[in-house]
């Protein structure tokens, strides 16, 4: 049988060690389009352009 643990770890010290594993927001810039904010180097979901030109049609409600 491997050694175990004497005593239970505190979740303070097993907060501290994982204190790096926390989730970060994504970043996100503006359009220079639209001036929405999207994620870089992805086309934006509002307008559908991407590096100064329209790659998609932009998604828009169906008018009834």
């Amino acid at each position: 049988m491997p050694p175990l643990p004497k005593r239970k770890y505190a979740k303070a010290r097993q907060g501290k060690r994982r204190s790096h594993l926390g989730i970060s927001s994504p970043a996100l810039v503006n359009c220079p389009q639209c001036s929405s904010p999207k994620l870089p180097h992805h086309v934006c979901p509002a307008c559908g352009s991407y590096n100064g030109r329209e790659v998609i049609e932009a998604k828009t409600p169906k008018a009834e």
